[in-house]
């Protein structure tokens, strides 16, 4: 049995967001065209598949280290802020895209809530590891 923690990050990343795109309950809001993803950015992402690449990566973050909550995800996400002349300072990522992908994977039932934060649930584990052992064939 493969797990995830055996293949590239970056391969699976890519292969569980097109995985994602067939999944009905994951979808892009209207807005998350128009808004940073955080305040470390200058501008909106540029991706036009912005929303499942960050729904992956969560996804896998949460596989790893769950439970993790929302406080958490945007301190992983965050970045350095740049100020002109002045050093730059670490800021995080913002909260409302990451509250929004956790309640679609919850929806999805990739993911459950739990008292400390949200946790993998078992069709997650078998989603990612089923898409694991795909990136490990090829």
């Amino acid at each position: 049995m493969v797990s995830a923690r055996e293949v590239e990050s970056g391969k699976l990343v890519e292969q569980l967001k097109e995985k994602l795109k067939s999944v009905e309950q994951i979808k892009p809001p209207a807005w998350s065209y128009i808004v940073k993803s955080g305040i470390h950015r200058e501008r909106p992402p540029q991706q036009p598949d912005f929303w499942y690449v960050r729904t992956a990566s969560v996804l896998r973050r949460i596989y790893f280290d769950g439970p993790v909550g929302v406080s958490k995800l945007r301190t992983y996400f965050g970045g350095r802020r740049r100020r002109g002349y002045k050093p730059a300072r670490s800021r995080r990522a913002a909260g409302s895209i990451l509250r929004k992908i956790l309640q679609q994977l919850e929806a999805a039932g990739f993911v459950s809530k739990d008292k400390k934060g949200r946790k993998i649930t078992s069709k997650g584990q078998k989603f990612i590891d089923s898409v694991a052992a795909e990136v490990k064939k090829n």
